[in-house]
């Protein structure tokens, strides 16, 4: 189970990731951040940036340590990390790291719902994804090469784990596009009467009851 923190927002670890470099105020992090692609590593909202700092600063993970004026400019607060905050970056990254957790991908959802589709219609669309998803592949390997060339591999890594997802998911299509267009695939008859003909098989209309009745076990 995940640990319950001070500041659960993802924000506040994208922050302390930026502040464990030097001291900045919010305008600088917020560049940072969306400079190095945090908002995409993480699913956070940007309209709770100021409320995630000013909690962070209450909960002691960063402090205050100048204000600054250019011209007529707002003030602007600069933070450091405290020694607090390290322990709960260090923390956090080890339990992200280590501790595998349910997540939803919306493509789960869609092969969850995948028998409302035609089963001709499903086997298109599925191709037309996996067309975008090489495509993205393709992109993704020439940028991340050309990254390498000039950063770390060590700042990269989620990148290489994006394309190793992407490529797993592209295999995983391609067997069972095979499978829809060799028509080997389990009950594909049954899925493509269904459409044809309007009427809900009897052997399905038993397998939701039984299920509906907690007599069959499904995956959580």
């Amino acid at each position: 189970m995940p640990k319950r923190r001070k500041v659960g927002n993802l924000l506040a670890l994208a922050v302390l990731s930026a502040l464990v470099q030097r001291p900045m105020h919010p305008y600088e992090i917020a560049t940072a951040l969306r400079a190095w692609g945090k908002d995409q590593d993480m699913d956070f909202k940007w309209g709770s940036f100021y409320t995630v700092i000013r909690n962070m600063d209450k909960h002691d993970m960063i402090e205050a340590v100048e204000s600054l004026r250019e011209g007529r400019r707002p003030e602007r607060t600069v933070y450091r990390i405290t020694d607090a905050g390290r322990a709960e970056l260090v923390d956090w990254a080890r339990e992200l790291v280590s501790t595998p957790m349910p997540e939803h991908p919306r493509f789960r959802a869609g092969l969850s719902v995948l028998a409302a589709l035609h089963p001709d219609e499903a086997t298109d669309l599925l191709r037309q994804r996996l067309d975008r998803l090489e495509d993205t592949i393709r992109q993704e390997r020439e940028t991340l090469a050309a990254h390498l060339r000039e950063i770390p591999r060590l700042f990269l890594v989620e990148a290489e784990y994006d394309l190793a997802m992407r490529g797993a998911e592209a295999s995983w299509l391609r067997a069972l596009l095979a499978e829809l267009t060799s028509g080997s695939y389990p009950g594909l008859a049954t899925w493509r009467a269904f459409h044809e003909t309007g009427a809900m098989p009897a052997e399905l209309t038993a397998l939701a009851e039984r299920t509906s009745n907690g007599n069959v076990d499904t995956p959580d």
